[in-house]
């Protein structure tokens, strides 16, 4: 923990248990604040929150065993997102080790379990070897694909003594693409006479060269959802995160030019319309990780190396070339405005029941201010309709792994690691069940979150797709609890909201208070005015 201190650990999320007591003793020693939830899954989505809202890496603690279950969810949906989480957890003693001899805890080769979901998993045989791994952890969280890590100590290494507490961090720089293949992809771009930029969730860290280089070529760009406020959406180039909508995908496939930065470009970032993107012109890719060059579409460039170093190496590169874009600004603004013109034909069919909500949202939160969002219908709207500012105020779990229960932890993560930034957490009365015990934790850290629950009685997306399949209604129509009774139990303050005029007010009053607050909308009771 001492060492972990040298890498910049402010937090570690994790319950404490019998075979963890000295990580504990470490936990205190090295003055790392260490936040308790109430259930280790919460653990995950708090680390992965923490990581997402700062770009720093999330540190959890796990108990052998169950603890290491019952956090595979989220470290699997921080792989699927590519987010810097390191699990270290406890595992039995070195003697037994996956000899199956009944002893507490015990999962059979618990590294083999988690080595799906982490970049690496690692099993402590020595505890000399500590700072090598750390050192391996930190190497893939600062220069590759930023997976989760998952690092097991067996319970008789835990108490032994070390020498390497204050050994300073050591940390990497991430690769450069080649200066061959960014002069390729300079050239392409320049003489682009209809480019476009597809911006990922592995540009939040290059938000200023992705605006630069859309400005410098005129290139209309569109965001996957984890990319969402990389460029802001109030930018007349922003196309926002509307990937999956017709309009931009045949937008897309028209270009003569495509540049897409740190995205799978996979089948969850056009949901909507499913199938593959069209590149019908030159298809440039830029990623960290050489396996993601490859996927779902064939690039005619390919270049390694890290978002920021790249878009910058092209922007100046385009400079040199001295291309003139005055013609093409008004031209680029304009097909922008259509084209979000015309996506609103496509939103999904309750959207228009959602955008009041969105509005008012909008309108209280300050451009920093950050919305993390778990799975339910107003989510699904708000994911291309909220207009995000900046990068990393807009935090999902509708993609890639599409976890539940994600947003109420993963925000108690965001806002211990931005306090100065307002935090609402959206979600539905379902998903939020699956993490309501966190109200405890975020009243417990006195937490001014706003949680805004969507109470629609049950599933209320998976009861769409029941009704659109013809298929009787089995296991969505839910009783639910009151909630307003219950986060009061929790300490939170707690209010149903009937009218919109009345949400803004209650969002500024709740960002104003040392404790969360739960603002309770129901769709059918609502005055949207």
């Amino acid at each position: 923990m001492k060492l972990l201190r040298n890498y910049e650990t402010e937090f570690v999320f994790g319950i404490p248990g019998v075979h963890t007591v000295e990580l504990y003793r470490g936990i205190a020693e090295a003055g790392i604040q260490h936040v308790t939830p109430r259930h280790e899954q919460s653990a995950g989505f708090m680390a992965d929150g923490y990581a997402r809202a700062t770009g720093k890496v999330g540190v959890c603690c796990l108990i052998t065993g169950p603890g290491v279950t019952n956090a595979a969810t989220p470290l699997a949906q921080s792989y699927s997102d590519s987010i810097p989480v390191l699990a270290i957890s406890s595992v039995n003693k070195t003697q037994s080790l996956n000899l199956g001899q009944g002893d507490l805890h015990e999962v059979p080769h618990q590294q083999r379990l988690t080595e799906h979901f982490t970049a690496f998993s690692q099993t402590i045989l020595d505890v000399d070897s500590i700072p090598e791994v750390v050192a391996r952890a930190f190497a893939v969280f600062d220069s590759m694909r930023p997976q989760p890590v998952h690092i097991e100590i067996p319970i008789d290494l835990l108490g032994q003594s070390v020498t390497w507490s204050d050994q300073p961090a050591c940390r990497v720089s991430s690769s450069h693409a080649p200066s061959s293949t960014l002069q390729a992809a300079a050239e392409c771009l320049q003489k682009s006479q209809n480019p476009a930029i597809i911006v990922g969730g592995g540009c939040r860290n290059a938000a200023a060269e992705v605006r630069s280089l859309a400005e410098l070529i005129q290139a209309p760009a569109v965001t996957t959802f984890a990319g969402k406020g990389i460029i802001p959406e109030s930018h007349p180039l922003s196309l926002g995160a509307n990937l999956l909508h017709p309009p931009v995908l045949d937008f897309i496939a028209d270009c003569d030019a495509v540049l897409a930065v740190g995205t799978h470009l996979s089948e969850t970032d056009i949901w909507h319309r499913g199938g593959d993107i069209r590149f019908n012109g030159t298809l440039i890719r830029i990623d960290v990780d050489p396996r993601q060059l490859y996927q779902n579409a064939m690039p005619a460039h390919a270049m390694v190396g890290d978002a920021r170093h790249a878009l910058d190496e092209i922007s100046s590169r385009i400079r040199v070339l001295a291309r003139s874009v005055m013609k093409a600004n008004r031209q680029s603004s304009n097909a922008v405005k259509q084209i979000l013109t015309e996506c609103t034909a496509h939103w999904y069919s309750y959207t228009d029941e959602h955008t009041a909500v969105w509005d008012v949202l909008r309108n209280a939160l300050p451009e920093d201010g950050i919305v993390v969002a778990d799975s339910t219908q107003l989510v699904y709207s708000g994911n291309y309709y909220y207009p995000a500012l900046q990068p990393r105020t807009y935090l999902t779990s509708t993609t890639g792994y599409g976890t539940l229960g994600y947003a109420l932890p993963a925000a108690i993560g965001a806002k211990l690691g931005r306090p100065e930034s307002p935090v609402v957490c959206v979600a539905g009365d379902g998903g939020f069940l699956f993490t309501i015990q966190e109200l405890a934790t975020a009243a417990e850290c006195q937490l001014p979150i706003v949680i805004l629950l969507w109470n629609n009685g049950g599933y209320g997306e998976i009861r769409k797709s029941f009704a659109e399949s013809k298929v009787p209604l089995v296991g969505v129509d839910l009783q639910m609890p009151d909630f307003l009774t219950l986060a009061k139990g929790f300490g939170c303050e707690a209010e149903s909201i009937g009218d919109l005029e009345r949400l803004e007010k209650a969002l500024i009053a709740a960002f104003k208070r040392n404790c969360p607050t739960l603002l309770e909308l129901r769709p059918d009771q609502l005055n949207r005015g």
